[in-house]
């Protein structure tokens, strides 16, 4: 991280451990869990496509103890509020950031019989919440980390057997806050989501002043790009919440839907069984069978011009993710700016998550002068990236801040606006 970075995250964690001593003791154990850019290949993962991630220096800084209880005790230290989560109770279902914490103690509690998950544990973000950035998953990261360390799981046969890399815990996790099986490891419910660790994997897996590509579907990693030194991230949050899990889950749940419906039509018909979206138009002819199939019979649910379009949206994105690490590699602006505009222009036409304030914030960013500019996330509200030279940062995050401000002032009173190179993924502290 740059120094002022570090310093901020290092205040952080300290505030944590300082919380949890005043509530329970001495920290045993602390961790600082990012949150993520996605910045390109939206609603691509879940269908088993591309995407260019890279981990954000700010997130959660999570500190933890043993119990001896078998609970599950969490304090929020900078919001003030705690939850209690007995991982045994099925009675019992918690709302907020605490389901969550209640998805992760219940599932490791499953997979791992008899693990002594009790635990005392503070935590802080200073991720802007539902802003698409990934705290949810950040907090499902740091949850488990502690959960984890505190039973010593990843010496069981269990865990061993099925998660033997960074990427692999990441696809565990990602089917935690899904509900799904992960290899042996059987599934329970979820937080409502058809996520498939595509944030997991950036928060864990990425590689600190880079860019990431990673396949989903299962999860692989396809390479790293160095960020240019004389670039930078400016993000920005349109003070819209985008709660993937909450507001808007039904609707960010559609588009996974279409793909799942577009993948059971092949499955149905036929053909060579595929996996995922993306396995169905590797196959030869794929795309063309698949389109006749839609337009034969459409799914329940969706009309064929639906299904289409979100193949359609698939395809267009998916390519996008090789040919920006590519674009990342040659340095080139130019096409990066070309291919944030035409992911934004999709988003807002073919998928249709797009609000009056995220679409507000890449127009102003480029007429601000941004190389290029996107939103990114689930949807329906969240944040906008903009590339911009490394000098120019400080005043395009103000010229930025301020034109947004004259646009949208309501939204702007809730923006919050910080200047990010990729940086490290989740660490432990020592």
């Amino acid at each position: 991280m740059t120094d002022g970075d570090a310093q901020a995250r290092a205040a952080l964690v300290s505030r944590v451990a300082r919380g949890l001593d005043d509530v329970a003791g001495v920290a045993e154990w602390q961790w600082f869990v990012p949150g993520r850019i996605e910045v390109f290949g939206r609603h691509t993962g879940y269908a088993g496509g591309r995407s260019l991630v890279a981990a954000v220096p700010r997130g959660f800084a999570i500190a933890a103890r043993p119990r001896f209880d078998g609970l599950v005790r969490v304090f929020d230290v900078r919001n003030d509020h705690h939850a209690t989560i007995d991982p045994a109770d099925d009675a019992v279902t918690l709302t907020g950031w605490a389901s969550y914490v209640q998805v992760v103690a219940r599932r490791l509690a499953a997979n791992f019989p008899g693990a002594s998950l009790g635990v005392d544990l503070a935590l802080a973000s200073d991720l802007p919440r539902a802003a698409g950035l990934s705290s949810s998953s950040a907090l499902v990261v740091g949850i488990a980390s502690a959960l984890a360390r505190r039973a010593a799981l990843t010496d069981r046969p269990e865990w061993r057997a099925a998660i033997d890399a960074p990427i692999d815990l990441a696809w565990y996790l990602g089917c935690v806050e899904n509900g799904l099986d992960y290899r042996s490891l059987a599934g329970t419910a979820g937080v409502g989501t058809h996520a498939a660790g595509e944030d997991h994997t950036a928060i864990l897996a990425t590689r600190h002043g880079h860019v990431s590509q990673f396949c989903f579907t299962p999860v692989s990693a396809v390479g790293d790009v160095p960020m240019p030194d004389a670039w930078t991230f400016v993000i920005a949050s349109s003070g819209v919440h985008a709660d993937k899990a909450g507001s808007v889950k039904d609707r960010f749940n559609r588009a996974a839907l279409a793909a799942r419906a577009l993948l059971s039509a092949w499955n149905a018909s036929g053909a060579p069984p595929a996996t995922s979206l993306a396995g169905v138009l590797a196959q030869p002819g794929g795309m063309t069978r698949l389109v006749r199939l839609v337009k034969q019979q459409p799914a329940d649910g969706f009309a064929a011009a639906d299904l289409l379009q979100r193949l359609e949206h698939f395809m267009n994105e998916d390519a996008r993710v090789p040919a920006a690490a590519q674009a990342f590699a040659r340095e080139d602006a130019d096409a990066l700016g070309e291919l944030a505009d035409d992911s934004q222009r999709d988003a807002d036409e073919s998928l249709g998550n797009q609000v009056p304030e995220t679409r507000a914030l890449a127009s102003l960013a480029r007429r601000e002068g941004a190389l290029a500019a996107c939103s990114f996330g689930a949807g329906y509200g969240g944040s906008v990236w903009s590339l911009v030279a490394a000098p120019d940062a400080d005043r395009f995050a103000a010229a930025w801040r301020a034109a947004y401000a004259a646009c949208c002032p309501k939204s702007a009173a809730r923006m919050e606006v910080f200047i990010a190179r990729p940086g490290p993924p989740a660490m432990e502290v020592t």
